[in-house]
C-alpha cells in the first residue's frame, strides 16, 4: 500500500540537503572557472598553451572530481524527490479507480 503522507514527508526533509547539494554543484561549476583564470595567469604564450596548462593542471583537475562528486550527490537527492513524487501520482491514480469503480457500483 502506498502512503502519500510518507513521500510528501520525505520530500519535504529532502527538499534542504537538495538545495544545499544544488547550490554547492552550481558554486563548483562557478569555481572551476575562477580556477581555471587564476591557472591561465600563471603560464606565459598562446591561449592554446595556457589553456593546455590549466587543464592538466592538478587543482583544475581536483575541481573536476568536486563537481562530479557534488553533481553525483544532486542528481541522487533529485531522483529520489522525483520516486517519491511518483509514488503520490500512483497513489492518486489508484485512489481515482476506487472512486470510479464505487460509482459504477453505487
Amino acid at each position: 500500500m502506498i502512503d502519500p503522507t510518507k513521500a510528501i514527508a520525505y520530500i519535504a526533509q529532502q527538499a534542504e540537503p537538495f538545495a544545499k547539494a544544488k547550490a554547492d554543484r552550481i558554486f563548483i561549476e562557478n569555481n572551476l572557472r575562477v580556477v581555471k583564470s587564476e591557472l591561465v595567469g600563471l603560464e606565459e604564450g598562446t591561449q592554446g598553451a595556457k589553456d593546455a596548462y590549466a587543464y592538466s593542471h592538478p587543482r583544475y583537475k581536483e575541481q573536476l572530481q568536486a563537481l562530479r562528486e557534488a553533481t553525483e550527490i544532486e542528481e541522487k537527492l533529485l531522483w529520489m524527490m522525483k520516486a517519491a513524487m511518483a509514488k503520490i501520482d500512483v497513489w492518486k491514480t489508484l485512489e481515482y479507480g476506487k472512486r470510479a469503480e464505487m460509482k459504477s457500483f453505487g
